[in-house]
């Protein structure tokens, strides 16, 4: 049997509505590293693999848990931010300045469009997940992953709706699904997968604290 906790990384600085550019780079707010410290102490037993994202936040979220356990594996993997507006057009920009291209993104529903160099395509993060997920369920034991928002909620997603094909009604189904049932900073969603299918366990979803934003950065 596999057990699989994805966290989403703490409090962001453009979680806080600061000015970022590098979206690899976004570094971790002071709340956010408190964050990280209490899904730390929330893991136990001592899980056998922690995944993390290549993105700075993650990490840094992921850093008090990999202390906590030194004998755990600790690998990075594509599991980073789904980066849809191009990161060159974002320079300097708040998550407020972003908000239009956003709106006007999800609006267009285009699956396989792709907004500039480094933008990855709503069909492209689709099939970075289920890659994933098919790495994951050759596993066994208790696996914690440190990742994102919207990497998270597609992994939810396809798991709870199944959607038969990554089309435009589709990517609005996500959207809309992504809006009701958002992820905090520090929160956990747990799957089990019994050697033929995943389980999301709903019932042990739960945050840490509830103050930060749940609003996904770009």
């Amino acid at each position: 049997m596999l057990t699989v906790r994805f966290v989403r990384h703490g409090e962001s600085a453009a979680n806080a509505g600061t000015a970022t550019s590098d979206p690899a780079l976004i570094p971790l707010t002071e709340h956010g590293l408190g964050q990280a410290r209490a899904v730390a102490e929330s893991i136990h037993p001592a899980p056998a693999l922690i995944v993390m994202s290549p993105f700075e936040r993650a990490q840094d979220t992921a850093a008090p848990t990999t202390k906590k356990f030194p004998g755990a594996k600790v690998e990075v993997w594509p599991v980073q931010e789904f980066t849809y507006i191009s990161p060159i057009k974002c320079v300097n920009t708040t998550a407020a300045d972003r908000r239009p291209w956003v709106e006007s993104y999800w609006s267009s529903a285009e699956t396989s469009y792709s907004d500039g160099p480094e933008a990855e395509s709503f069909s492209g993060l689709v099939q970075r997940v289920q890659s994933v997920l098919r790495k994951l369920h050759g596993m066994s034991g208790s696996v914690v992953v440190f990742g994102h928002g919207q990497f998270m909620q597609v992994v939810r997603w396809l798991i709870l709706v199944t959607p038969e094909r990554i089309d435009s009604d589709a990517m609005r189904s996500f959207r809309a699904f992504d809006l009701v049932n958002s992820i905090g900073n520090g929160e956990s969603l747990f799957f089990t997968h019994d050697g033929q299918r995943w389980i999301y366990n709903a019932q042990e979803t739960h945050p840490i604290e509830t103050v930060s934003s749940k609003s996904h950065e770009i």
